[in-house]
């Protein structure tokens, strides 16, 4: 097969990790995803770990060697501010500056705020059935597995202040350090300058603005961290990271990182950078804020196949997050797994489908969409699938729907959708003298027609009375239908949502509007 014509995004990852692996004999691939939890686990960081799995399904199809992905949580980092959207904040507040592993736990679960988010994170990590070793920052400097790595920090200290002390403010270079002893009195995160490095013992000196003494740390096993920029280096150099993406506003650091990580000996890994997800208001999604949409939420309206879809699509894009973009992307997915029955080789890799998860097994009919779902509920005002399965029954009548289970699922979906989103939004208005004149036209027309007749026949017959009313924008008539029929200012095909609502019936509920 020619490399070349794999065109997919993840390839282009896959192709590029290859080529810095030419010249390296290296046995295992490692692949590593990072996440700060110092709020809960968001969407974004869910993308992250997905994106970067399907950069390693891409390798996998062109290299034999094995692989790993590492899910890192910075754990130790010291919480600079009480998230919002968690209890017991007065606690939380007590303990800032600490790292989040020796916080407890605001929900009152585990052993600790850090545990707490950990243990999220990994629920729905596996929940998805991803293959990753969790990698926590705590251990690694508390069991000495970094102390390697430390000791290289510390051996090129002058070389790494010269890198990094540019890009701070003035204020700032009086205090920085790349070590962050653990203050041993208050237990918190101490973001103060080395008076002195003591070569013999590995240990720093500082002065200790809690104590007021000068006291000396040891930089091994925990009683220091370091800043995450210079831990960010040191971490790909112990862990021999091979490929790690990250957010646009990581851009400079990933590129200060990559220079210390160079300085102690290492190779920087390859890099994609990816856009921000924006909630409602255009706004970047943050754990601390908690705004946007988490994956549960997006779960209970969609299949999960719809939300990696989402996830796959334009990396390098910035992208709304929000409800309203969830019957889209499901009818998107719909659309792709359709077609993708009938892709042959080269084709099936270049379509989104190959790196999604999904049953090849389960289908739902061609002309099924989830919009015309949402409609068909929104004007049967449906509390349950029940009444949604006697339209698709007699629309599609060799659909069995003890058997199929994804269409179920999809028209659960759609419900809960409904009941949620449009349903409140519902806003019914009465139709205008000329609406009445072009209703009663089409009741005639359908009237007229067989059960067996064609939606674009429809459409165009809807489309010629408008043309007859005289609409200055026929939009206005198709948005009249919306607006009397379904309480909404927008909506499906007509031809095709009357076709499937069923043409009789289409027939009846335009008569009793006219009796309203």
């Amino acid at each position: 097969m020619n490399e070349s014509n794999l065109k997919q995004w993840p390839f282009i990852e896959a192709k590029k990790l290859l080529k810095r692996l030419k010249n390296q004999s290296k046995k295992e691939i490692i692949f590593q995803t990072g996440y700060g939890p110092s709020g809960l686990p968001h969407i974004g960081t869910f993308g992250e770990v997905l994106r970067t799995s399907m950069v390693i399904k891409a390798f996998k199809h062109l290299s034999s060697l094995p692989t790993k992905l590492y899910v890192f949580s910075d754990d130790m980092d010291g919480l600079r501010k009480v998230p919002k959207n968690v209890p017991n904040k007065d606690m939380i507040e007590k303990n800032l500056e600490k790292p989040l592993s020796d916080i407890p736990d605001p929900f009152n679960k585990f052993k600790s705020f850090a545990e707490h988010n950990n243990n999220k994170l990994k629920e729905f990590l596996n929940e998805f059935e991803f293959k990753f070793e969790f990698k926590s920052a705590t251990d690694l400097y508390k069991n000495g597995l970094f102390n390697n790595g430390l000791e290289l920090i510390f051996e090129n200290y002058d070389k790494i202040m010269d890198i990094i002390l540019p890009t701070l403010r003035k204020e700032r270079r009086l205090t920085y350090s790349p070590f962050l002893p653990i203050c041993r009195t208050t237990g918190k995160v101490l973001q103060v300058k080395a008076k002195e490095l003591n070569k013999k013992t590995k240990k720093i000196i500082i002065d200790n603005p809690f104590t007021n003494k000068e006291e000396d740390y040891s930089i091994f096993n925990g009683d220091c961290k370091l800043q995450w920029k210079v831990d960010w280096g040191m971490r790909w150099k112990i862990l021999e990271v091979d490929y790690e993406m990250n957010g646009k506003d990581l851009i400079e650091s990933f590129s200060l990182s990559s220079k210390i990580n160079k300085v102690i000996g290492g190779a920087p890994p390859c890099n994609l950078t990816y856009e921000h997800f924006l909630d409602e208001k255009g706004e970047k999604i943050s754990k601390s804020i908690g705004n946007g949409i988490s994956v549960e939420n997006w779960l209970e309206f969609s299949p999960r196949e719809s939300l990696e879809l989402f996830m796959f699509q334009n990396p390098n894009r910035a992208k709304r997050l929000y409800f309203d973009i969830i019957p889209k992307t499901t009818d998107e997915f719909l659309k792709f797994k359709i077609n993708y029955k009938k892709l042959e080789n080269i084709e099936k890799l270049n379509s989104p489908m190959w790196f999604i998860n999904f049953n090849h097994d389960e289908e739902v009919p061609e002309k099924i969409s989830f919009n015309m779902i949402l409609n068909l509920a929104s004007v049967c005002n449906a509390e349950s699938c029940d009444i949604l399965w006697g339209f698709i029954e007699n629309y599609y009548p060799k659909v069995d729907k003890r058997k199929n289970l994804s269409l179920q699922r999809l028209l659960e979906f759609g419900v809960q959708y409904y009941k949620k989103f449009v349903l409140p939004q519902k806003k019914y208005r009465s139709p205008t003298e000329i609406e009445k004149k072009g209703f009663k036209e089409l009741i005639i027309f359908l009237d007229s027609l067989s059960e067996n007749a064609e939606a674009e026949d429809i459409q165009t017959k809807i489309y010629d009375i408008g043309m007859t009313l005289k609409y200055e924008n026929l939009k206005d008539w198709f948005s009249a239908f919306y607006e009397v029929i379904l309480g909404q200012n927008q909506g499906p095909r007509l031809g095709s949502f009357i076709k499937f609502y069923g043409i009789t019936e289409t027939s009846k509920l335009l008569e009793s509007k006219l009796k309203e």
